[in-house]
């Protein structure tokens, strides 16, 4: 069993549910062809370095897992077939030092994912708490008012 990373763009002009059942068909495909898959970062839509398609930007996202060479094989080709995907690197990792690196690589990334669900978390709480705005009208004698020039 090898470490891998997978990076791959997905177009931009595909729907949110689109582009989530993409991910979810790679992720099928490497669980079932005997891949455990550590973490998933979902980079969201960022610019191109050039235009591929006709496209300036595309759907990022990265998958760690560690896996067979024969599922790495089936994933590829997958890759490849599919006309939504613009893009795809593959990394194999090792050795000991580049294994040592792929784990530093998967806890920042879990950093990262849980510091985002806890902003997200503290977003959706934000709105309940302020329940209460207080609105003033402006009285009419607060405004200013308009000299004429006669």
């Amino acid at each position: 069993m090898k470490h891998y990373e997978l990076l791959f763009v997905v177009k931009p002009t595909l729907t949110e549910e689109e582009v989530q059942g993409r991910l979810e068909f790679f992720k099928d495909v490497l669980t079932k062809n005997g891949a455990e898959i550590k973490i998933v970062d979902e980079m969201g839509v960022r610019k191109l370095a050039y235009e591929i398609e006709k496209a300036e930007r595309g759907y990022y996202f990265v998958i760690y897992f560690i896996a067979p060479p024969a599922a790495m094989e089936e994933v590829l080709r997958n890759l490849r077939l599919d006309e939504n995907v613009l893009r795809f690197l593959n990394i194999k990792f090792e050795s000991k030092k580049e294994v040592t690196q792929w784990d530093k690589l998967v806890a920042n990334v879990s950093k990262k994912s849980a510091a985002k669900a806890a902003k997200a978390e503290v977003k959706t709480e934000a709105p309940a708490a302020e329940e209460k705005t207080e609105v003033k009208a402006e009285t009419p004698a607060a405004q200013p008012k308009a000299e004429s020039a006669e």
